[in-house]
């Protein structure tokens, strides 16, 4: 080395700067990471929550209209997923998904964004509050009872595994 001292401060060894640049380096990765970490919104009633991307993977937690997750990886249509309360990361898939915040709360500062039950359980039909009156008017004959006992209606994840191989079927759109 030709120049030990400048001044009475001895440079630093090369590895040590080494350390030190690449600590940095991986903090402002891990900074960045942090702020595009991707939040999503359930924008189903429930949200099942899978052990791995398929509609026949394991539930291991069901998540509830708006509740929020991060999205930390996508395998096909399916998005691997950490939520506040899960103990594990799971599987959801896209269409359960969106980008937007619901609010839920009506007292919040974006109430004009927040939705009843009434109106998550129309929307899940296709439907608003004004669409299914003026359908009933035109249609008085239309009875709602059934459908409003089919969606009621829950299927176990054993019920669709014994459906799926007493039929022969072979589940495809996995990704």
């Amino acid at each position: 080395m030709a120049l030990t001292w400048i001044r009475g401060i001895r440079p630093m060894p090369k590895i040590k700067s080494v350390l030190i640049i690449s600590f940095f380096i991986l903090l402002t990765g891990l900074a960045v990471f942090a702020i595009e970490q991707k939040m999503m919104s359930i924008q189903v009633k429930k949200g099942a929550v899978r052990s791995s991307p398929s509609f026949l993977g394991e539930i291991v937690a069901q998540l509830k209209y708006g509740d929020r997750v991060a999205v930390k990886n996508l395998k096909g249509s399916w998005y691997l997923i950490d939520w506040p309360k899960g103990s594990t990361d799971g599987w959801m898939h896209s269409s359960a998904l969106s980008v937007k915040k619901i609010v839920l709360d009506p007292g919040a500062s974006d109430a004009a964004q927040s939705a009843s039950s009434d109106e998550i359980t129309l929307a899940g039909r296709g439907f608003n509050q004004q669409v299914e009156d003026d359908f009933k008017s035109k249609n008085p004959q239309v009875d709602f009872k059934w459908i409003n006992k089919m969606e009621k209606m829950t299927v176990s994840q054993k019920q669709i595994e014994a459906f799926i191989k007493e039929g022969q079927l072979s589940p495809k759109g996995e990704e």
